[in-house]
């Protein structure tokens, strides 16, 4: 099966070749808005939590509970792999810098996820990543479609990004957490010295 880099398919085809999709889920909030639309566009979508670069584990645990919570409101069934912090360390390490280590982190997260999907019966997979106007999308799209050419499944991309603000008020509203980093611990070292400088 070849990748799909773009969105130009049918709404028929899309139904026939990937209407069993997963969906690669970092948070809950950027969960809302991609669901809306692959619902949309009659997709049958499960989620699939795997971020070992969360940190720390409390962090994390609030971030999956988020999940679970809302994949259970909308009925959207949810795989939470074993929490492995380690294999980010090893796979990710911080002399990469930013933003080198995001594609790193992103092969590290899709790979899984397209393993995942071709072992689970899903045709394709996407992630929630390609709502954030504060990611690389073309690289997100790259790394996705090597992915799945690696993995025999599909990558399903679409530009969820004009999502994001609605989505995020509508989270903040709900009373779904909101975490204030990307998640890995280079971002949150980022964070905490660019709030010393001010």
């Amino acid at each position: 099966m070849r990748p799909l880099t773009d969105n130009r398919i049918p709404h028929a085809e899309k139904r026939i070749f990937m209407k069993k999709l997963l969906l690669h889920t970092c948070c809950a909030p950027c969960m809302i808005y991609p669901l809306e639309r692959l619902r949309q566009d009659g997709f049958d979508v499960s989620g699939f939590f795997y971020n070992p670069n969360i940190h720390p584990a409390p962090e994390f645990n609030l971030r999956r509970q988020a999940v679970e919570e809302y994949g259970k409101g909308q009925q959207v069934p949810v795989a939470f792999p074993e929490y492995d912090p380690d294999i980010f360390f090893r796979t990710v390490p911080e002399s990469l810098g930013f933003p080198a280590r995001c594609a790193y982190c992103w092969k590290l997260r899709l790979s899984q996820t397209a393993r995942y999907a071709r072992e689970n019966g899903f045709t394709a997979f996407t992630t929630t990543l390609l709502v954030s106007p504060y990611q690389d999308i073309e690289v997100i799209k790259q790394v996705g479609n090597l992915a799945a050419e690696e993995q025999g499944v599909l990558f399903y991309f679409e530009d969820f990004r004009p999502g994001f603000r609605k989505a995020h008020d509508q989270a903040k509203k709900a009373g779904i957490y909101c975490q204030k980093y990307c998640g890995c611990v280079y971002s949150e070292r980022e964070r905490a010295m660019a709030k010393k400088k001010k």
